[in-house]
């Protein structure tokens, strides 16, 4: 071949690339003009599905609270209306969007070198027997559409740890409450609101790949965690057996943590479904009061099939002041490529948009102020730390290893109806499945005379029920009665019983 044919050759093939080059660059314009349009109608569909975040019921003020005693405040429900209930539309992925980390803004408050450090735990101890497996079937298979609380379950479906403890789970990044009492204090009010919103959802983040049921506490069981390092002390109390009702209570720097929940469940044949009843209430030093329930939990595959969780539905986070959000866990379908999507915003008093929210339940959240949407200019909020090394069958996290820890010189603080003296509990977690079995089942016999007992007159030692709203309120004195081990008052319920025990009890 000459060379004048090669240069035409050449040319031609230039050509060639250089319209389909050009036709490349009108389709990606194309594209950002359609994904632009879809933002705008997203946000319209956000706003106008939310419309129901104006209800009368939560719009609190300042001078309406001043009327307001605790008791009543905490009646505000913050179930999602039928209206909320309608489907948010998700949020567009954008390819290589660059968040920017407000770290520094955002990191861990120093508590202060004048607190206890200890180092924690971070792995379980080794077990002591090999585990055996057992048909989850053939255990549930005669309850199908019954309550899953009244269900004896083997101890090989629990992890160690209770109910109680699992409420203190939420806490696990409590810095973010640190953070939104610092911005409140500034003058920020937003960014509190915002700061409340990631704390929110971060409770959520502990329960991915977590498949094994917390042990149901005995009534009148408790349990404390002062974590100095993390600046908070948490307590909670088993209050109701029938139903069953958990209330706890937290103090950090600035800010007071409480609230109680009935979870329901339901066993439907390939899923079991927990609904949690119960509002939890955020009060900061300044009188700013925030107020939410959580959404609904679905196992799936619990027969067949990976099994998984998801949360799903709609979380109003109601505050007294400026500012309150409205956030949707968009349930997860069969062939969903981007679960646990956490999508919302939050406005002000007058309906305004101040910022929108977005991320995941089990991995991070982002914010972008004002009705705009553009995640380019996103900023972190939270980011959930990373899996521990040490992985066990419960998939805890590092801070979930270190709950039931009886760390050097707590045991003889302990009141007796602290969870970390259960023994079916303490057994489990050292692997010692045939111990633990046997007492978990010493344990249910005492636990199926609680109702009796509670019927006869028993009354939770550190709540007291607030009126006709089926709340309960932390009378103060735990703290105190730890500091002198004044525990008289509190019975051994893990210890040995009789029937006539449990009926003077």
């Amino acid at each position: 071949m000459n060379e004048s044919l090669v240069k035409e050759c050449e040319q031609i093939v230039d050509s060639e690339f250089c319209e389909v080059q050009e036709q490349i660059k009108l389709l990606h314009e194309e594209r950002k003009k359609l994904l632009d349009a879809l933002r705008q109608l997203e946000m319209a569909n956000l706003e106008a599905e939310a419309s129901g975040i104006h209800d009368d019921v939560y719009q609190l003020r300042n001078h309406k609270y001043s009327s307001l005693g605790r008791g009543k405040y905490s009646e505000c429900s913050t179930s999602a209306s039928s209206d909320d209930k309608q489907e948010f539309e998700d949020i567009s992925e954008e390819d290589e969007a660059s968040f920017h980390d407000t770290k520094e803004s955002f990191g861990e408050p120093d508590v202060g070198s004048v607190l206890t450090h200890f180092k924690r735990r971070t792995k379980l101890p080794d077990p002591a027997e090999k585990e055996r497996g057992v048909s989850l079937w053939s255990m549930i298979k005669d309850n199908v559409g019954k309550d899953l609380t009244r269900v004896c379950l083997p101890v090989y479906f629990n992890e160690p740890i209770s109910s109680l403890q699992k409420c203190f789970e939420d806490l696990e990044y409590s810095y973010l409450l640190d953070q939104a009492y610092e911005y409140g204090k500034s003058g920020k009010s937003l960014l509190r609101a915002l700061n409340v919103a990631a704390f929110a959802v971060s409770g959520y983040a502990s329960t991915e790949g977590r498949h094994c049921k917390p042990f149901n506490p005995l009534l009148g069981e408790t349990y404390e965690a002062d974590f100095p390092e993390k600046g908070i002390r948490f307590f909670s109390e088993k209050v109701s057996h029938h139903p069953t009702v958990i209330a706890c209570h937290c103090e950090g720097k600035g800010w007071k943590f409480w609230g109680d929940t009935n979870l329901r469940s339901k066993f439907w044949g390939r899923s079991i479904q927990l609904e949690p009843v119960g509002i939890l209430t955020l009060e900061f030093d300044d009188g700013e009061i925030f107020q939410w329930s959580k959404v609904t939990t679905t196992i799936y595959n619990i027969l067949l099939g990976k099994l998984y969780c998801d949360h799903h539905g709609i979380m109003k986070i109601r505050g007294n002041r400026q500012y309150s959000c409205m956030l949707k866990f968009k349930e997860q379908s069969i062939l969903d490529r981007n679960p646990h999507q956490v999508n919302g915003f939050v406005e002000d008093v007058t309906g305004k948009k101040a910022a929108t929210v977005f991320g995941k339940w089990n991995d991070s959240l982002y914010y972008v102020a004002g009705d705009g949407i553009n995640k380019a200019s996103a900023s972190l909020l939270w980011k959930a730390t990373k899996a521990p090394p040490n992985v066990t069958r419960y998939n805890f996290t590092s801070f979930a290893m270190t709950l039931n820890e009886l760390i050097p010189g707590l045991e003889e603080k302990l009141p007796p109806t602290d969870s970390r003296l259960r023994p079916d509990q303490r057994h489990l977690e050292n692997g010692e499945y045939e111990k633990a079995n046997e007492e978990k089942q010493r344990l249910e016999r005492r636990q199926r005379m609680s109702r009796q007992i509670q019927e006869s007159g028993w009354r939770p030692r550190w709540f007291e029920p607030q009126g006709e709203s089926e709340s309960y309120k932390y009378t103060g004195g735990y703290w105190e009665a730890r500091d002198v081990k004044s525990w008289d008052d509190c019975p051994n319920i893990f210890g040995e019983f009789t029937e006539e025990v449990a009926d003077c009890a």
